[in-house]
């Protein structure tokens, strides 16, 4: 799997680099089989920012985000909702599929 780290308007050193990219692959996990992950890290107004997008099969993605005094925070509160969002998605029950029967009147 794919994993794009982005920080904009900031700077990140490569602990924490290291620490999200391990954190994703874990998180990823729970999806059968993950395309790509992408974390984004800013800081807008002296406050850090994370937000975490998983994409799935099918089209779905997952998006994570969240904000607090500094990155590692921020980055394990995207992580926990991210979890939480797979989580949810893989105890959900699969509709399953019933035989369809003819409506033309006059058959059975």
């Amino acid at each position: 799997m794919r994993i794009t780290i982005t920080a904009r308007h900031t700077e990140i050193d490569d602990d924490l680099r290291a620490l999200a990219r391990e954190l994703v692959e874990k998180v990823a996990k729970l999806v059968r089989r993950p395309h790509h992950a992408q974390l984004i890290f800013t800081e807008e107004h002296g406050e850090a920012g994370v937000e975490i997008a998983v994409h799935a099969p099918r089209g779905r993605v997952h998006v994570a985000k969240s904000q607090a005094v500094d990155h590692r925070s921020a980055l394990d509160a995207a992580i926990a909702r991210v979890k939480r969002q797979l989580l949810d998605e893989k105890e959900a029950p699969r509709p399953r599929r019933t035989a369809q029967r003819s409506k033309v009147p006059g058959t059975r």
